[in-house]
């Protein structure tokens, strides 16, 4: 079986868009929640979020380019970008180049834009760029064109998931022969009036306006919901002889991808968890490991009273209870919706690469019923494998198995 090198990593982060002070900013455990002071966010029930700060974007697009763009396509075009600088000189032909994207929203605030900007007759007032802007797969187009990727460019859209399973499929493409270099990641934008309006009135998020840098507390007993987040991270793949021959640095291998669906309700996961569990035996079962090489789970973890309990509920009873540091990267950066599964993959190869779990915050008081082990400070990490995993609306499950560079 081909064995798949990560040999690019690149943000676009409430943390920071390097990967230095992004590391640095989960290892510290600092927060990136705070209160949103545009008068466009004024009198909403939830007026917190975790937004990228800067997209840095001057030195990878024009200003031409830039209004084009959606800014989720902006920040996942940056991402690429940097993924793709941070492997080096691939030697991959343009036509064995792939790109996979994952969103939940895509275009979102391109089209809220435009609908709420509707003319007497309630009609939005769309420009000649307004489809190409909200369309999904924008950000794939984009990525290929710049980079000359001529081989297969897909676009992966199962709301919380599209993350996780884009470099899933990624890793698929490498494996079945369809390509040898690949980039793919996530990328969200929706920090935005509607959506936050939106996930309030589901009751998804955190209530908590007077402390938002301490909302966000997964697996504590007084959790209320999740704190909305946007980003990009990118990954780029390829064949671990390739990368070994050219001396490319080597952060991890990716070695066993999983994708399942719950079918049991459209937001709200199976309490028994069962499809969870599928997800991660499958992903383990494609790495060709089994449940005790496994070291530390990056979890989806997002804060949500159901979504915590049933997750830990699957970690224990498939590692034991306590057994396995399990990590909620959602506590420090929110949740990035589409983009999160590819966030918390790159957190997840630097915990390989860096040999240090990082810490959840806001864990005051561990909800008994989740029977895991929350690490509440960094800790060393020892040899093995990481399982990151991601749990969407509708049921989509992902799961993605990383393994050390080998020495």
């Amino acid at each position: 079986m081909i064995r798949a090198a990560v040999t690019g990593l690149g943000v676009r982060t409430p943390a920071g868009n390097e990967l230095k002070g992004f590391w640095e900013t989960l290892v510290s455990g600092r927060s990136c929640a705070r209160t949103l002071t545009s008068p466009d966010f004024g009198g909403l029930p939830v007026d917190f979020a975790c937004p990228v700060a800067d997209p840095s974007a001057s030195s990878h697009v024009t200003a031409k380019q830039e209004r084009r763009m959606d800014r989720a396509t902006l920040l996942a075009v940056c991402a690429a970008a940097d993924a793709l600088a941070d492997a080096g000189q691939y030697e991959a032909l343009p036509e064995r180049r792939a790109v996979v994207t994952g969103t939940g929203l895509a275009g979102n605030e391109t089209s809220e834009i435009t609908l709420l900007d509707h003319d007497e007759r309630g009609h939005g007032r769309p420009t000649a760029l307004y489809v190409p802007k909200v369309m999904h797969n924008a950000a794939a187009a984009f990525i290929s064109m710049r980079h000359r990727i001529l081989g297969p460019s897909l676009t992966i859209s199962t709301a919380c998931a599209s993350g996780g399973h884009a470099i899933g499929e990624g890793l698929r493409l490498l494996r079945d022969g369809s390509a040898d270099m690949v980039v793919a990641g996530g990328a969200e934008a929706c920090v935005s009036p509607t959506i936050l309006l939106a996930f309030h009135r589901c009751g998804a998020l955190s209530q908590r306006r007077a402390e938002p840098e301490r909302a966000s507390r997964p697996f504590d007993v007084d959790r209320d919901g999740f704190v909305l987040a946007e980003g990009a991270a990118f990954v780029v793949l390829e064949r671990l002889e390739d990368a070994v021959r050219r001396g490319a640095r080597v952060y991890a291998e990716l070695a066993g991808y999983g994708r399942t669906s719950d079918a049991h309700h459209l937001t709200m996961p199976d309490p028994d968890g069962d499809g969870a569990e599928r997800c991660m035996r499958q992903a383990l079962s494609n790495a060709r490991s089994s449940a005790s090489d496994v070291v530390h789970v990056n979890a989806h973890g997002s804060g949500t009273p159901l979504n915590d309990a049933t997750e830990a509920k699957v970690i224990a009873r498939l590692f034991g209870p306590g057994q396995v540091p399990v990590t909620s990267t959602k506590s420090v950066l929110g949740h990035a919706i589409g983009a999160a599964g590819a966030i918390e993959a790159v957190v997840s190869v630097l915990t390989l690469h860096e040999r240090l779990i990082p810490p959840t915050i806001n864990l005051d008081s561990q909800d008994p019923s989740c029977e895991i082990d929350v690490p509440r400070r960094p800790r060393p990490l020892t040899a093995g494998a990481v399982v990151s995993n991601s749990f969407a609306f509708g049921g989509h499950n992902a799961s993605l198995v990383f393994t050390p560079a080998p020495s």
